[in-house]
């Protein structure tokens, strides 16, 4: 048969007659407290001590607009801001900004790259150059002459020699234009006037004051 193991049997306390042990008052520690705080009370209360005033915090500067550097060089020349874009890149689908046909439209010769027209050319349309009527001609061969009245030479002094150059120093003809006198006007001194073309009454007046006309080749 197996023995059983006895387990030691546990004295109850106050089983053997002994007292239990009694807790520890509290009216030591309520004591210590009353008198710390007499003894704060009992102090006399010292004002704080006044905080040190702050330096003053430095004034930053107004930000101050960037200016472009003078042009010191060829190299340093740039056009205007704003002046110059970047080339349109179409062909490059509805990401591109410009859409998906770049401003093109749908199909055609004007959507295709390297459409050129000519000058005047209205899509089609009967453009204005053959809508207007046309009347006469243009003579190329026309020649413009710089008209001087012989009234306007009567300025000069007699016997003085007018030619194109002395005119267009006074401001009556333009330089490098032929001239043509004509007979308006009366003039009373005898002069040898140059030019490139006459009329027939200015002829007769100039040769009338004993003056005489010579005709330039143009």
């Amino acid at each position: 048969m197996v023995e059983k193991k006895k387990t030691p049997k546990t004295k109850k306390p106050g089983a053997s007659g002994a007292a239990p042990k009694k807790a520890k008052s509290a009216k030591p520690a309520a004591s210590k407290a009353a008198a710390r705080s007499k003894a704060a009370a009992a102090k006399p209360a010292t004002p704080p001590a006044p905080k040190a005033a702050r330096p003053p915090r430095p004034q930053r500067k107004a930000a101050e607009a960037p200016s472009r550097p003078p042009a010191t060089g060829v190299h340093d020349l740039a056009p205007a801001p704003g002046a110059t874009h970047y080339r349109k890149r179409v062909g490059r689908g509805p990401g591109s900004g410009h859409g998906k046909t770049a401003g093109r439209g749908y199909k055609g010769q004007r959507s295709r790259t390297g459409y050129r027209h000519q000058r005047g050319f209205e899509g089609g349309q009967m453009p204005l150059h053959r809508r207007l009527p046309k009347r006469g001609f243009t003579n190329i061969f026309r020649v413009e002459y710089d008209i001087v009245n012989i009234s306007d030479l009567d300025r000069f002094e007699a016997g003085a020699a007018v030619t194109p150059e002395a005119l267009s120093d006074l401001r009556l003809t333009r330089k490098n234009r032929p001239v043509k006198i004509l007979g308006d006007g009366k003039i009373q001194k005898a002069l040898t006037v140059s030019a490139h073309k006459f009329s027939a009454s200015a002829k007769a007046g100039i040769e009338a004051a004993g003056g005489r006309c010579e005709v330039l080749s143009r």
